[in-house]
């Protein structure tokens, strides 16, 4: 089977790597890619917002099947265009994608399937939000209804710092996302990420990770996109496992499908397990990034052929194996980051990292020159995954392989799987 995956990052390239892996697999095409695919199928472009470009590459190529990677496409109903195009695909529809594409789309959907998660209200205009923020006090959560690249959530410590994030979404900082705002109270827990399939009906359980949103050392400075994350979550008990999937993702599935707008596809529950239980903090309906560069190598089972069954309502035939280390990813960020990067910074001796044992670095925001030299092109630059027999072998390994990249240009957390060691070691 010929499979066009769609996107660029770290994310991407992990589900590029587990794919090759596949007898099912012919040709493997990805757009954009980077040269991290480059190495495991073709890199080709393609206008991914043009969804008739899309579907007439697929028909060139023989393309039997589109897993689609980013939010934004599967957002704007790409998955819609391919099936009404007799293609098949992964992922949700453009309306069961509102998950993750409208913050108070999914708030509602708990409040009708009674989901736990935050309490919360919603705004069009500045004022009245900032007036519930001065109600609510601080530490409070201001969130952008849509889509905005990762920099939608605020958490305020002050009341002062919320009505600047409402000043800011309402004025245009964050464009057509903030033009709705939903505020929420701050869960108090300890995160954790959640992933399960779904074809619709069935909803199979996938693994946990634990992801690193601040920027510093110590969960220190401004959200990223995710500064490394590790698999599985100790946090996530097996009783814990129960209860998200009694508790919100069954319900969720149900709901979905009462509407009419079945979920095909990977929901990934952001949690906050809260000494009450499992809470939702929000729905994305993709693979996280970094989360997947810890996900795919613990993985033993074919991917393509779980993504299939998902996309053709078979779940209920599969079983899920996973390899019983543990997975840890660093990601290694170009200076600046999250502010304007510095790209353009050449990066040396991956070649040396990737030798080590159990060791795998995916490409997230790189590209090479004309002469062949690697250079940052991003933020998230590389995502330095290792896998272990506890979190702590995996941690040491990924900051060894780490160390062995020539990259002056770049930084990385020097703590990821911090949370995790300590339980291993009896002191958390």
């Amino acid at each position: 089977m010929n499979v066009l995956l769609i996107g660029s990052g770290g994310r991407e390239h992990a589900l590029a790597w587990a794919l090759s892996k596949s007898p099912q697999l012919e040709r493997l095409y990805v757009s954009p890619g980077n040269p991290g695919t480059a190495k495991l199928g073709e890199n080709v472009v393609i206008d991914v917002a043009d969804h008739a470009a899309v579907i007439a590459f697929c028909r060139l190529n023989r393309i039997g099947f589109v897993i689609v990677g980013p939010e934004a496409p599967l957002v704007a109903g790409l998955v819609n265009d391919l099936a009404a195009a007799g293609i098949l695909c992964f992922g949700p529809s453009r309306e069961a994608a509102r998950l993750e594409g409208s913050k108070a789309f999914t708030k509602a959907l708990c409040d009708e399937a009674r989901v736990p998660t935050a309490a919360y209200a919603r705004f069009t205009e500045a004022e009245p939000a900032k007036a519930y923020v001065r109600t609510q006090g601080a530490p409070i959560v201001v969130k952008a209804d849509g889509l905005a690249a990762g920099k939608g959530v605020v958490v305020a410590a002050s009341v002062a710092e919320a009505e600047a994030a409402v000043d800011m979404m309402f004025s245009g900082g964050l464009g057509a996302a903030g033009a709705e705002v939903v505020i929420e109270e701050c869960l108090i827990g300890e995160e954790a990420s959640f992933f399960v399939l779904c074809d619709g009906d069935t909803a199979l359980p996938l693994a946990s990770a634990q992801d690193h949103k601040r920027v510093g050392d110590g969960d220190t400075g401004p959200n990223t996109g995710g500064m490394g994350a590790y698999s599985p979550a100790p946090v996530m008990t097996a009783e814990v496992e129960r209860r998200t999937m009694e508790e919100i993702v069954l319900p969720s599935v149900r709901a979905m499908k009462a509407r009419g707008t079945p979920f095909r596809g990977v929901l990934f529950a952001g949690l906050m397990i809260t000494a009450a239980g499992p809470k939702l903090i929000e729905y994305n309906v993709r693979f996280g990034d970094p989360e997947c560069e810890v996900l795919m190598p613990r993985l033993a089972t074919d991917l393509l052929d779980l993504l299939i069954a998902s996309a053709e309502g078979r779940l209920n035939e599969k079983t899920v194996a996973w390899r019983p280390e543990a997975a840890l990813t660093v990601v290694f960020a170009a200076e600046n980051y999250p502010g304007k990067p510095v790209t353009g910074t050449e990066i040396r001796n991956v070649a040396a990292a990737e030798a080590k044992p159990d060791v795998l670095v995916f490409h997230a925001g790189t590209k090479t020159d004309p002469t062949g030299r690697l250079l940052a092109a991003g933020g998230r630059v590389l995502a330095v995954t290792a896998l272990g027999a506890t979190v702590r072998e995996a941690q040491t390994r990924a900051y060894d392989a780490l160390a062995a990249i020539d990259w002056p240009g770049g930084f990385h957390r020097t703590d990821i799987g911090r949370l995790a060691v300590e339980r291993e070691e009896g002191r958390g």
